[in-house]
């Protein structure tokens, strides 16, 4: 399969590319943030996603959605990333309905989602660096469950009107089975978030269960079997986070070929130095090489094929270190100014430094494809 995109997803991507460079540039998140914000992002603009059709994008015609796949899913997020735009979209309407898909929970959730006025928090993770132990535990209660442990680094939790909750129904702490997924509503009793402000200015939330109540149509999947599910989330979540950092990458490498372009030392312009050309030239290669990444974990999932798995690893791997490069060497390159509020490119740092935590960073995935080779 060709590694670009085909004349359909070229016109969403400039569709994309307009709307959101309109309706939500840097100096919109400039504005959440100045304004101590304490959504973490617009509903009215979540809710021109929505009219735009974005919101609907995975879900299928028969449910009244596009029908598309995570190419075009990745076209919107890697605009949302160029331009730094705080959005439930990836968390919503790419993870969230992945895991959603087939289940009895679809038909309640996908109307207010594909209309913008769902927005869906993950509570999948329970310590540092997005490991696979799930601890919480989801006890049987009557004809439900009993919800108590604690999330975190769960993006728009003291938000979200849902909750996708990751516990455990067998075993211990470190096994692969015996994990169950639950949809929960973000007003359930006994429930309790903490937002705080990451390095970004985003907001993601601690999420205390205590003792939350579910009744048995909470199940996503099968109870005890609520790995599979859970792998579509994150298959899709991963992809997508790999995408938005392709958008936040190759905005600060624009930025700074522009940057490049215009700024003079001695009468001389800074971009016409061989080395600068030299570094600017690897960026651009390490880029495409990510992009490249990217696009055929996106066709895989797409396709349904048995190699998505170490397709997603590579992307987000790739685009994390492809994306650290293209940030740092923005800053450098501006000098001490780019840390400043002056120029923007220290905004696109800070938000790829989030970006590749999310979902495990570069060493995880590295270590996830040297397992399932055999090291």
């Amino acid at each position: 399969m060709p590694l670009f995109l085909n004349d359909e997803q070229t016109m969403l991507r400039d569709t994309a590319k307009d709307f959101v460079a309109e309706h939500a540039p840097v100096s919109h998140m400039r504005a959440l943030r100045d304004g101590d914000d304490k959504t973490g992002f617009s509903r009215h603009l979540w809710k021109q996603f929505a009219e735009m059709g974005f919101t609907g994008m995975l879900i299928g015609e028969d449910q009244s959605g596009l029908g598309l796949g995570h190419i075009e899913a990745g076209v919107v997020l890697e605009e949302i990333g160029r331009n730094l735009s705080p959005s439930p979209f990836l968390s919503t309407a790419v993870a969230a309905v992945e895991a959603l898909k087939g289940s009895a929970q679809a038909e309640r959730w996908f109307p207010g989602i594909i209309a913008g006025d769902t927005v869906v928090g993950l509570a999948i993770d329970e310590g540092a660096k997005h490991r696979h132990a799930v601890g919480m535990k989801a006890e049987r209660s009557g004809n439900g469950f009993r919800l108590t442990g604690a999330k975190q680094f769960v993006t728009h939790g003291h938000v979200a009107d849902l909750l996708i909750v990751a516990a455990r129904t067998a075993g211990s702490a470190e096994d692969e089975q015996g994990v169950t997924l639950f949809a929960v509503p973000g007003d359930a009793a006994n429930l309790s978030a903490n937002p705080e402000r990451l390095t970004d200015a985003s907001l993601a939330a601690r999420i205390q269960f205590d003792g939350v109540e579910v009744d048995a149509d909470a199940v996503i999947g099968e109870v005890d079997a609520g790995r599979d599910p859970l792998g579509r989330l994150l298959r899709a979540g991963r992809t997508g986070a790999a995408a938005e950092m392709l958008g936040v990458g190759g905005g600060a490498m624009d930025m700074t070929l522009g940057y490049l372009k215009e700024r003079k030392q001695f009468g001389t312009l800074i971009g016409s130095y061989q080395a600068l050309q030299h570094r600017a030239a690897h960026l651009y290669a390490e880029m495409e090489v990510a992009r490249a990444a990217v696009l055929k974990a996106q066709q895989l999932l797409d396709l349904g094929d048995h190699h998505a798995d170490a397709a997603v690893s590579v992307a987000k791997a790739m685009t994390g270190i492809a994306t650290t490069l293209a940030v740092q060497e923005g800053v450098q390159m501006h000098g001490g100014i780019g840390m400043t509020d002056e120029y923007d490119i220290g905004f696109y740092m800070k938000r790829g430094r989030v970006l590749a935590e999310m979902f495990g960073d570069a060493n995880f995935h590295a270590d996830q494809l040297a397992r399932a080779s055999g090291y």
